[in-house]
């Protein structure tokens, strides 16, 4: 009897081709990374706890009660001191200020020098003076208080007051004023004075003043201002004219 034909499975060529036929492993994957790595990750290496300190928020400083007074005084200065500034800007645009401006036109010694026993020497002098206001919209008060002094060297002669009176706008105002003195040890000074009496002989006359400022219709606060005027004459007799050869008047302000 015959073997029985023995049928052997025949190997299927178009299955087999198309069976995926991609790696097992990728091709960008390490040599060292083998199948096994591929399917089970590695666990993650183990990561080092550190303790984390929690300090406290930084504290705000305080500000002291002294410190915001002087903060709150020197902004309620530096708001003043602008506002000021700012109304003395608009003033001076608005009204243009000139100084008033003053000559002597006229020295006459009413007396003469008189010499008592004591060396005391007594003189009355009459100065006309000429005030002038070039201001267009500025009045000047001459209010009490004032006083001038005729000096000659370091050595006061007489003294006398000024007249209180308004001076408007763009005004001359011609003044008349009487000085009276006496002037104590003078020996030496009746002496320079004989000697000086033909020639030039220098006086000082010296006004200080108090005025209120009237600006339009607003009349400002009371200032004191000085006038110092350098005389030049050519003789100090009594009863007769003196002639004035030269002056000239420097005008101070003193709030």
């Amino acid at each position: 009897m015959t073997d029985a034909q023995r049928i052997h499975p025949m190997h299927d060529i178009e299955a087999s081709s198309q069976r995926d036929s991609s790696p097992l492993v990728p091709s960008n994957t390490p040599k060292s990374y083998n199948a096994y790595n591929y399917h089970h990750p590695l666990p993650p290496p183990p990561q080092r706890t550190i303790p984390v300190i929690h300090s406290n928020p930084p504290k705000k400083r305080r500000r002291s009660c002294c410190c915001k007074f002087f903060c709150c005084i020197f902004s309620t200065l530096l708001i003043l001191i602008v506002a000021i500034a700012i109304t003395v800007g608009v003033l001076y645009l608005v009204f243009r200020p000139n100084l008033p401006k003053y000559s002597v036109d006229e020295l006459r010694i009413i007396n003469q020098f008189d010499t008592s026993e004591n060396n005391n020497l007594s003189v009355s002098f009459n100065v006309t003076i000429t005030a002038r206001n070039p201001n267009k919209n500025i009045g000047i008060y001459y209010v009490g208080g004032s006083q001038i002094s005729a000096w000659y060297e370091e050595t006061l002669l007489c003294e006398g007051s000024l007249p209180n009176f308004y001076q408007g706008h763009r005004n001359i105002t011609v003044l008349n004023i009487y000085m009276i003195g006496q002037t104590q040890d003078t020996s030496d000074l009746v002496n320079t004075l004989e000697q000086e009496q033909e020639g030039n002989i220098p006086l000082n006359l010296k006004v200080k003043q108090p005025v209120r400022i009237k600006l339009g219709k607003l009349k400002l606060f009371k200032i004191n201002f000085t006038v110092w005027c350098n005389l030049v004459v050519d003789s100090l007799s009594a009863n007769s004219d003196i002639k004035v050869l030269s002056n000239s008047c420097k005008f101070k302000f003193r709030p």
